[in-house]
């Protein structure tokens, strides 16, 4: 079965079950500065999981693009990607463990013919204060799953919250015991360096984890303990590779239609076989269809957030392709971007065919200037006998080698790095440099905490003002929020003067003043789209939306006509929230600095003062 047959079944199976397909998020998130890259489907859920309304309803399907760095040095295996497709419907406060159990099992062995014997499950065994599942254990069992084919793991395995494990959940985050479904690709003989008994989470590959039902019941108080949610929700996850991969009982997700075609154009650019060469193969096709979205998603290669993220996968891929063939010059791997648009046509806001030459020229541009130092950087260290952090940390500023380039150079030498030692020079530098990056963890909009609500809703006043004083051009892309200032990107194509950043700050802050009503409207999307709200009406929305409108309330004789056109609001915007409810609430408004991100977009950091 190929993946757009399960991934139109999966869609169709739940959307029979009275859910909403609703649109997946963007690969770069915006108002959540907790994380750089959407990881999950439920990132986007996170006000609805803890209570609030969607617009969709209660029952909720859709298949996210998600990228996962921690996986990075994963990939090179039978089954670990960076980026990945999760399938994923989720219950806000509806059903819970029985029917999505039920439905799950469902799906895999009826709607995709998986045999009931290759699957095994996992539940969690409890944990000090938290009971053992025994609610999904005997829903299970009725299901007829065996007892020896389920297992309990604890809160290392069985466990879900943005931050795992109930210790190291802050106080207001949500949580709960999960449930995992694994296919035993009984071809693969268990490996007893990973342990005497191979088992579902195993490592050594012949298990594979293809859905993970969580059942969010658990919310950390300030005490520290747990209590019950008295909205429990479920939140399902399932990696696409993985699930195409046990419909072709084939234990390799790069043998699947969404890798196959991108290995077969390596394997003919590099001129070896994949066999032989399966983990480098497997590290250029993951890492170059990663940076594709990355860069559709308007990252470029950067020394800073998302763009090192993307500069870390790009310079990655070119040490494999050059470990695999050292004729073939860097930039050929552009050629693969078309490769990988094919595979995804139709899907993810297309990439148009006009793109194409763009995403090509981001990659040469970056493997252009990464080769011209690579040659010189590899002779440097084939002369240093030892790297310590240290040196390693010397070779990223000068090369720029990341510290995972570097490892991967020594570890085919057999020498080991000390990551510790990297990590403690590259800090000292932050502290010295004071780079962009710096507090990005240490607030955010999925806390709901008050300062960052504030400021949230200051972003929809600086949307309209900057529209206000530049034109209806001027749209949104991108924010970044945290509990010392928000920050704010956005399309325009010169620097703003002095006159035009004071017309705005005065604009936001008579706004404040007014102390205007901020009202969550949900509303048919037709309805919205003729109440002007803005939001990108070429993305996938739910029939029914959410829009928050800032006003009415101000009289002046200048806004008359913006009243008309947004239906009586000041500012009308597609948003999940939260909100203050009053613009009196967020405070004085300073604008810090206005800047360049890139062509065509500009940067405001402001501050409330």
């Amino acid at each position: 079965m190929d993946s757009k047959t399960i991934r139109d079944k999966f869609i169709k199976f739940f959307v029979e079950k009275n859910h909403k397909e609703i649109a997946p998020a963007k690969l770069v998130p915006e108002n959540d500065p907790t994380t750089l890259l959407t990881s999950s489907g439920m990132q986007q859920l996170v006000p609805y999981l803890l209570g609030e309304k969607h617009p969709a309803g209660k029952r909720l399907v859709n298949s996210q693009p998600c990228f996962r760095a921690e996986d990075i040095e994963e990939v090179g295996d039978n089954r670990h990607t960076t980026f990945f497709e999760m399938l994923g419907n989720w219950s806000l406060g509806d059903y819970f463990k029985e029917d999505q159990l039920k439905w799950f099992w469902e799906f895999l062995t009826k709607e995709l013919g998986l045999p009931k014997e290759k699957l095994y499950i996992s539940v969690f065994e409890g944990d000090g204060n938290i009971p053992k599942d025994e609610e999904s254990y005997e829903v299970w069992k009725s299901l007829g799953v065996p007892e020896n084919h389920i297992f309990f793991y604890g809160v290392e395995k069985n466990w879900w919250s943005r931050s795992g494990p109930p210790n190291n959940m802050p106080a207001g985050e949500i949580g709960g015991p999960d449930s995992e479904v694994f296919y035993e690709f009984t071809q693969i003989e268990h490996n007893k360096k990973f342990g005497d008994r191979c088992h579902p989470n195993c490592n050594c590959g012949r298990f594979s984890e293809i859905g993970n039902s969580v059942f969010i019941q658990y919310q950390k108080k300030d005490d520290g303990t747990l209590r019950e949610l008295s909205q429990k929700s479920v939140d399902f996850g399932g990696g696409l590779e993985r699930l195409t991969a046990a419909t072709l009982d084939h234990p390799d997700i790069f043998q699947t239609d969404l890798y196959q075609p991108i290995i077969d154009a390596i394997v003919e650019l590099i001129g070896k076989e994949y066999e032989e060469n399966k983990s480098a193969m497997q590290v250029l096709a993951d890492h170059l269809k990663a940076a594709t979205f990355m860069i559709v998603n308007e990252v470029e290669p950067s020394n800073k957030l998302q763009g090192y993220v993307l500069r870390r996968l790009l310079r990655r891929a070119a040490i494999k392709l050059r470990h695999l063939n050292k004729e073939i010059p860097l930039n050929s791997l552009a050629l693969l971007i078309r490769i990988i648009r094919a595979i995804y046509e139709g899907l993810f806001g297309a990439i148009k065919e006009k793109e194409v030459n763009f995403l090509e020229g981001v990659v040469k541009n970056e493997m252009d200037r990464f080769s011209k130092t690579l040659d010189h950087g590899l002779k440097e260290i084939e002369k240093i006998e030892k790297i310590d952090g240290k040196i390693a940390f010397d070779l990223y500023q000068t090369f720029g080698f990341p510290y995972e380039v570097t490892e991967e150079l020594f570890r085919q030498k057999g020498q080991q790095v000390d990551k510790e030692q990297f990590r403690a020079e590259f800090e000292k530098h932050r502290e010295l440099s004071r780079t962009a990056s710096a507090g990005i963890f240490k607030g955010g909009l999925a806390d709901q905490s008050e300062v960052v609500t504030k400021y949230h809703t200051a972003t929809h006043l600086l949307h309209q003002a900057l529209r206000d004083v530049l034109g209806p051009g001027v749209f949104q892309q991108g924010s970044n929020i945290t509990a010392e200032r928000l920050r704010f990107d956005f399309s325009y194509d010169k620097k703003m003067t002095d006159e035009e950043i004071k017309k705005v700050e005065d604009i936001i802050n008579q706004r404040i003043k007014q102390d205007l009503k901020v009202d969550h409207l949900i509303v048919p999307l037709e309805k919205a789209k003729e109440m002007n709200a803005i939001g990108l009406f070429d993305e996938k929305y739910a029939d029914k939306v959410s829009i928050y409108g800032v006003g009415p309330g101000y009289n002046l004789d200048e806004d008359a006509k913006d009243k008309r056109i947004r239906g009586g609001y000041y500012s009308l915007e597609f948003c999940g929230g939260p909100h203050v409810e009053h613009t009196a609430f967020i405070g004085k408004i300073k604008i810090a600095k206005e800047e360049a991100v890139s062509s065509g977009m500009r940067r405001i950091r402001a501050q409330i003062v």
